[in-house]
């Protein structure tokens, strides 16, 4: 079963379809209980970093969701939230991986929010990214970007390099829609339904 975190999202419907192309049936939850028995967990995002906190603290999720040992798939804002912390709103994030989530230079970047496709190349194998082309292309629309580290399996370049995919243990996000880009995105999504 697939737990997909209802954090509030823009992207839910977006994922959950994806899934079902898949065949595989996702069930949108906030219940604790059933995000910890479930065998994987998505996290998707699309909106406000101290919004999203804010939902995820009041479903009394953070704990939860930081306790998880079944693999996790953070999508866009939800890759951002497992990092330390976000420039935007100054908001603590959960803290899985060490980092802090900036935003896009306007001295470096011609057009923030960075949208549309771009290509990510993987610079260490990972269970994740298997059988999917380096520098493939895959969609993205963010303004907030987490920096590069040992955490990194795939990098975009934007006015600078970010991490496009990152993991840490079971941990994994991607700050693309896997959900929106095409063969790529769907073999990521198979890739971490087969983990």
């Amino acid at each position: 079963m697939i737990a997909v975190v209802d954090s509030g999202g823009a992207n839910i419907a977006s994922v959950l379809f994806a899934l079902e192309r898949l065949g595989v049936k996702g069930i949108l939850t906030s219940d604790p209980d059933t995000i910890i028995n479930a065998d994987h967990v998505i996290l998707p995002g699309v909106g406000a970093a101290g919004t999203t906190m804010a939902q995820l603290r009041t479903n009394d999720l953070i704990d939860c969701l930081k306790s998880l040992t079944q693999p996790v798939l953070g999508i866009c804002l939800g890759m951002q939230l497992l990092f330390t912390r976000s420039d935007e709103g100054n908001t603590d994030m959960l803290g899985i991986i060490d980092g802090t989530v900036t935003k896009f230079n306007k001295k470096s970047c011609a057009i923030i929010p960075h949208m549309g496709w771009n290509t990510v190349s993987f610079n260490k194998p990972h269970p994740l990214t298997k059988d999917v082309k380096n520098k493939s292309y895959f969609y993205f629309v963010h303004s907030y970007r987490a920096g590069t580290g040992d955490y990194t399996i795939g990098e975009t370049d934007y006015g600078l390099p970010f991490s496009a995919v990152a993991a840490q243990d079971n941990f994994m996000g991607c700050q693309f829609h896997p959900e929106r880009s095409g063969n790529a995105g769907a073999q990521l999504l198979k890739n971490f339904m087969g983990m």
